[in-house]
């Protein structure tokens, strides 16, 4: 798989971005990937170096319009921690 087969899109939400003053990125990858996967597509695409990275299934919702119900797909979260010396994510900077 290509790096950008496995990082899909960033996350920005209000707990993302208290993430971003100590390094923790947050990121929307594919299903079947693995951390160690994750750790080089990150490091690749971005330039940086990675300490860790958390991963976590979310299930999709149930969804409602109307009399119609529905779910929302469901997806794989990375929470991916940067070392000290790393540089930051430029991306995540312009936003805050």
């Amino acid at each position: 798989m290509r790096a950008e087969d496995i990082i899909i899109k960033p996350i920005l939400t209000e707990k993302g971005y208290d993430g971003i003053a100590s390094k923790k990125y947050t990121f929307k990858v594919a299903k079947s990937a693995n951390k160690t996967q994750i750790k080089i597509a990150i490091e690749q695409l971005f330039g940086v170096k990675v300490a860790s990275v958390n991963t976590m299934n979310v299930r999709g919702k149930l969804k409602r319009m109307g009399r119609n119900e529905g779910m929302t797909p469901s997806c794989k979260k990375a929470i991916v921690q940067l070392t000290e010396d790393s540089k930051a994510i430029e991306y995540f900077n312009s936003l805050s």
